[in-house]
């Protein structure tokens, strides 16, 4: 996998990010499949990685995934600084009430989703996307945790919580038995209809039809009491390096789908706590499997490598070091389970 970089994504990328939006799944991802749309993100994305250091919030970075040797891009992904920077950020939140009666000796535990923007300003990772061939292998981690390099070498750009959406479970024809429970009752649209209406924008204009009322799970269809916090097949590997990383998986799920919404605060995360800063000289000593990254911020880099107490010349070269700029290396993680 030494073939492989991770950059910030350039216009002439357009034309990959295409094929990657017209591949992946329905509904599941934050990446458009509309042309104009992508090239917007893209410029988006360039200008938020040239803006000045007094960043606004509303900047939106994306990343790409090359694999040099085969000349093409084979994943995607990105960061929203400001989560509901436009308006507020919407999710369901797990909530527990007893309900009880002395007179009948009964006391019940119910189950609750209560509507809330708790999310609103940290910082959102969306628009993973990995080319199937590639998802044997440590790829995703690059894809997925090398984010999380860039955001603790720039912490004045993003908030100290991190929070993550991931796909809820749809049927063979794209319908959502959670939405199909809750949204569409009070939206009067099915899911691929919404979705497209969403096109990977704020939910606000959603929540403000939803009751703002706790919503009783027990009183759901069977069906979308057993979609709630459960994932698309497709969100499985992404899910499961954010669950290495140490989010929390039980708080939260989207309005929409009922998908899980992960959070953390951005300095418990693994890649983050085990992150340490390198110098560029020889090292005979012992090496173990990392990904290291250039974080400086227009020429951001990032790569799969063995790196021991310091990065010798030819490997920092990989990542287009210059003298000064600042290296960060992170163990990988032994195992994902996809």
């Amino acid at each position: 996998m030494n073939h492989l970089l991770l950059r910030p994504v350039a216009e002439a990328d357009l034309a990959d990010l295409v094929r990657m939006a017209a591949a992946s799944a329905d509904g599941i991802s934050s990446l458009p499949n509309d042309e104009a749309k992508l090239a917007a993100r893209i410029h988006a994305s360039r200008q938020a990685f040239a803006s000045p250091d007094d960043a606004s919030g509303e900047e939106t970075y994306l990343f790409v995934l090359e694999d040099l040797q085969a000349g093409r891009l084979v994943g995607c992904s990105g960061i929203a600084a400001s989560a509901g920077f436009f308006d507020r950020f919407y999710s369901y939140r797990n909530e527990f009430v007893v309900h009880a009666s002395a007179a009948l000796g009964v006391s019940q535990r119910m189950h609750t989703l209560h509507l809330c923007h708790d999310l609103t300003g940290a910082t959102l990772l969306t628009s993973f996307y990995l080319d199937p061939a590639y998802e044997d292998g440590p790829a995703a981690q690059l894809l997925s945790r090398a984010r999380l390099l860039f955001i603790q070498a720039h912490a004045d750009r993003f908030s100290e919580r991190i929070a993550a959406e991931s796909p809820g479970i749809t049927d063979a024809q794209g319908q959502s038995p959670f939405w199909d429970a809750v949204g569409r009752r009070f939206f009067g649209m099915d899911y691929p209809q919404a979705e497209v209406i969403v096109g990977g924008r704020s939910k606000a204009f959603i929540a403000d039809l939803m009751p703002p009322s706790p919503i009783y799970v027990a009183l759901l269809p069977e069906a979308a009491q057993w979609a709630l916090g459960q994932l698309h097949p497709v969100g499985e590997l992404p899910f499961s390096i954010l669950q290495d990383e140490g989010f929390d998986m039980d708080t939260y799920v989207d309005i929409f789908d009922g998908g899980p919404t992960v959070e953390a605060p951005l300095a418990s995360l693994r890649s983050v706590r085990l992150a340490r800063e390198m110098l560029v000289q020889d090292d005979p000593g012992p090496r173990e499997p990392a990904l290291l990254a250039c974080t400086e911020r227009a020429r951001f880099r990032a790569v799969l490598a063995e790196v021991g107490r310091a990065v010798d010349a030819a490997t920092a070269a990989r990542v287009g070091a210059q003298p000064g700029d600042r290296l960060l290396a992170t163990p990988l993680q032994a195992e994902v389970s996809a």
